[in-house]
């Protein structure tokens, strides 16, 4: 698939829709016919440059796209409580805002990025207009990583008013990495305060911080970067530019995690057909004595209703978001893939991916990690969810999963009166746990023993699992 065409296929167009393929290949006349060699040579010379505007151009054309929506921010009542991760914020109060403000900040914000190296088999230097589900599935398991490896309580030692944003002018990086506005003015205590901040105490968890989002990086080394990704995705029958949804997606991060020597003591579980096999679980965390259980990841694929979100689960997806075990949500508007972090009323709170960046090169020493954070929360309607998502929960350790059990179970009694979201069960899948692949053309909801087919033509993915 050619990103033009993933593009459209992304807003939901035909890819014969795309304003930019008419003029990209047409061809100057020459003075005198060349040789055959020089000729072919010349030609594939021509097709890699086109190649590679087409790309650039694609890439600028969605950053216009999605931009616009990006510069608007969200406006936040101060009479009601902000719920993120688990976390609530009075927003009313200075203190109460602050925090909110540094615990958002320090979240790890993974976009578009453009002229990183080509992705094998074709000439892709950016992941603009097809890569947001990989990006929000990073988002997912960056917030994993930080709960796997970070104190709790963790925030980044930058003032959140340090961090870039999209609607913020160009900056300039100080020593500590840190960006700066060009007019800002350095306090005469604040060395003092930046030389109290990088203590011996928050230098090693300073350095966790950028060796996660090293992690991450655009470039075939990194064990989650979008090279790695779209690697792994090809034995699920993906490609570059192709469109992921949520459970493909959740496939991908399990195979990353497991093929990464970084992590060995963190595992990752797919729940299937809507459910947690509770012996599955046990048998993928157990090592042997004395050594404790592995740290887990759950992930959970759901479809919350047809071709629209079934309103009966906004209170149930609203529980799971405030509990501290849950990591977010990968999941979005139709063909627009958000990661959801938290919410205040009848609004989720999301990191959007569609905003295209340039590479970091994490090769430099101190390389800068603002470009992987954002201080502006966006918020959209849950009405405006799109049914298919996957659920992320963390658990460090087996008390914390018999913890997330419980806890888990109770929000999804919510919607037991219509039908669970998941469920949890004694024994284990008939379906080896790392084999599992996702239907792709199975839509169905069942209840009460009744098989219905829905429409999803217009959502995130292909198949249902209620």
């Amino acid at each position: 698939m050619n990103p033009s065409a993933a593009s459209a296929r992304c807003e939901g167009r035909s890819p014969e829709d795309e304003p930019m393929d008419d003029w990209l290949f047409l061809s100057s006349d020459s003075a005198s016919p060349p040789s055959p060699e020089v000729s072919r040579s010349q030609e594939t010379e021509d097709r890699e440059d086109r190649g590679q505007l087409k790309s650039k151009l694609i890439s600028a054309w969605n950053s216009v796209k999605y931009g616009w929506s990006l510069k608007q921010r969200s406006k936040f009542s101060k009479s009601s409580a902000v719920i993120m991760f688990g976390q609530s914020y009075e927003l009313g109060d200075h203190d109460e805002k602050e925090r909110f403000r540094r615990s958002f900040a320090s979240r790890l914000w993974l976009t578009y990025r453009r002229g990183f190296p080509q992705l094998e088999g074709c000439s892709l230097t950016t992941d603009s207009g097809w890569g947001c589900v990989l990006r929000t599935g990073q988002m997912l398991l960056a917030q994993g990583l930080l709960l796997h490896l970070m104190p709790p309580g963790w925030t980044w030692s930058v003032s959140p008013h340090a961090v870039k944003d999209d609607m913020d002018l160009p900056a300039i990086r100080p020593t500590d990495g840190a960006e700066r506005a060009p007019d800002a003015k350095e306090e005469p205590n604040e060395r003092g305060r930046k030389l109290s901040l990088g203590s011996l105490l928050d230098r090693p968890m300073e350095a966790t911080h950028r060796r996660v989002a090293s992690w991450f990086a655009d470039q075939p080394t990194a064990p989650f970067g979008i090279h790695q990704l779209v690697e792994l995705g090809k034995s699920s029958g993906k490609k570059a530019g192709d469109w992921y949804g949520p459970s493909i997606a959740a496939h991908i991060l399990r195979k990353a995690v497991a093929a990464s020597a970084d992590l060995p003591n963190l595992v990752v579980y797919i729940a299937q057909d809507c459910t947690i096999y509770l012996e599955d679980v046990k048998r993928l965390c157990e090592q042997p004595f004395p050594q404790p259980w592995k740290s887990v990841i759950i992930l959970v694929p759901v479809r919350l209703g047809g071709q629209d979100l079934n309103p009966s689960y906004i209170t149930c997806v609203k529980k799971l978001l405030t509990l501290q075990c849950c990591i977010g949500i990968i999941g979005g508007k139709p063909k627009h893939s958000l990661f959801f972090v938290g919410f205040q009323d009848d609004h989720v709170l999301y990191l959007d991916p569609h905003y295209c960046q340039p590479t970091v090169d994490i090769a430099k020493e101190n390389f800068p990690l603002e470009s992987f954070h954002c201080k502006y929360p966006r918020k959209m309607s849950f009405s405006r969810m799109d049914p298919s998502c996957t659920i992320g929960f963390y658990a460090k350790g087996q008390m914390d999963f018999e913890s997330l059990c419980t806890a888990v179970n109770e929000a999804l009694s919510i919607s037991a009166e219509t039908y669970p979201m998941f469920i949890f069960a004694e024994g284990k899948s008939q379906e080896e746990e790392g084999t599992y692949t996702p239907p792709n053309n199975i839509a169905y909801i069942q209840r009460q023993n009744e098989r219905r087919s829905v429409d999803t033509s217009s959502s995130m993915d292909e198949f249902v699992l209620l």
